[in-house]
């Protein structure tokens, strides 16, 4: 670590903590040579293994980018496309793993968009699935629907009960 002052490389961690619920290590430290002190934050670096074997470092604004092509004239928000950033690369740092093939980034992505808006998943689901007909299509919607005729929780199973 280089001394942001001087540019010594000789530092010493004073303290460190984690922050930002796990996601990163807060550390003091003090340079040797010129005796200031300055924090550091670590971060995991998520890594996308791609289908060609090669592997670059993971971009929410990437994943982001191909969600608002799909979201194009639809009510989605600048500030919705952002949260869901955060949803997918919390997803996929909770899941502890530092390299993360291509194709689980694209399903992380598909649960959070479904939520925000049916249109846009269909579309996304459309070329992350490669839907060859409108078949493909008619199967997604049936599953939409069926799931969204399923009670959640068990109060609304006893709400939706036909009273008698």
């Amino acid at each position: 670590m280089h001394c942001p002052y001087c540019r010594n490389t000789d530092t010493r961690v004073l303290d460190s903590r984690v922050a930002d619920d796990g996601g990163s290590i807060r550390r003091r430290r003090t340079c040797n040579a010129c005796a200031k002190r300055f924090t550091t934050v670590e971060l995991m670096q998520l890594t996308v293994l791609k289908r060609s074997g090669a592997t670059e470092p993971f971009a929410r604004d990437k994943a982001i980018s191909g969600v608002r092509k799909a979201c194009k004239g639809r009510p989605v928000t600048e500030d919705e496309l952002a949260h869901l950033g955060q949803a997918v690369e919390d997803a996929l740092r909770l899941s502890g793993a530092a390299e993360i093939p291509a194709n689980e980034v694209g399903l992380a992505i598909l649960g959070p968009l479904r939520q925000l808006d049916e249109v846009a998943y269909l579309r996304f689901a459309s070329v992350y699935r490669a839907f060859e007909s409108a078949d493909d299509f008619e199967d997604e919607i049936a599953i939409l629907r069926a799931e969204r005729s399923v009670p959640d929780s068990p109060a609304e199973l006893t709400h939706s009960a036909p009273s008698g």
